[in-house]
C-alpha cells in the first residue's frame, strides 16, 4: 500500500498523507517527478509502458508519485532505479521546473535532468512498467509526442523542450 504527503498550492507539506487512489480535497496536491536522462550525445533515455498498464505501448520518461517521506530528489532516484535498473546520483540531478496542475485528480510536476552514459543493453527494466527502452533525439521525442505515440501523462513535458530547459 503506497501513501504520497499532501501538498499546499505553493507547494509545502501540509503535514497530511493520503493513501494512492483517494481523493484530495480542494488545494490539495500530489507530487509526480519525472527524470530526463541525457548521453553524451545529446539524446534521451525513453521507456515504452507495459502493454498491461494505462496508454501501455506508448512512450514515457521515468516518472512516478513521490510516496510519503520522499523529497523530490528521492522520488526521482527511486523512480529511475525500480524502472530502469540505474543508479543516478542526486548530486548529477539538476531541477529543472516545477508544473502544478488543477485537474479533477491534482498534482505537482518536479522534472529533473540527468547526463548519463550507459549501453542501452546494461538496462534492466522492469517488466510490469517498461515494455521496451531506447535513446531518441529531442526531435523523435517531439514526433513522437506530436503523433500521440508519447504517454499522455508526459505530454507537458514538451514545453521543457520548447523551452530549452533541457
Amino acid at each position: 500500500m503506497e501513501f504520497w504527503d499532501v501538498f499546499n498550492k505553493k507547494g509545502n507539506k501540509t503535514g497530511k498523507m493520503v493513501k494512492r487512489g483517494e481523493s484530495l480535497e480542494k488545494g490539495e496536491y500530489h507530487l509526480v517527478i519525472f527524470a530526463w536522462i541525457k548521453n553524451r550525445d545529446g539524446k534521451f533515455l525513453i521507456s515504452k509502458r507495459n502493454p498491461n498498464k494505462a496508454g501501455g505501448n506508448t512512450w514515457e520518461t521515468v516518472g512516478g508519485s513521490a510516496i510519503s517521506g520522499e523529497d523530490s530528489i528521492d522520488a526521482v532516484l527511486r523512480e529511475v532505479k525500480e524502472e530502469l535498473g540505474i543508479n543516478l546520483n542526486a548530486k548529477d540531478g539538476i531541477h529543472l521546473k516545477r508544473l502544478r496542475y488543477d485537474t479533477e485528480a491534482p498534482w505537482l510536476s518536479d522534472i529533473w535532468s540527468f547526463n548519463y552514459d550507459i549501453d542501452i543493453s546494461d538496462v534492466h527494466f522492469q517488466q510490469e512498467e517498461v515494455c521496451d527502452v531506447k535513446w531518441a533525439t529531442k526531435e523523435e521525442v517531439l514526433n513522437l509526442i506530436a503523433k500521440g505515440e508519447f504517454f499522455k501523462g508526459d505530454m507537458h513535458l514538451k514545453n521543457i523542450f520548447e523551452n530549452n530547459l533541457i
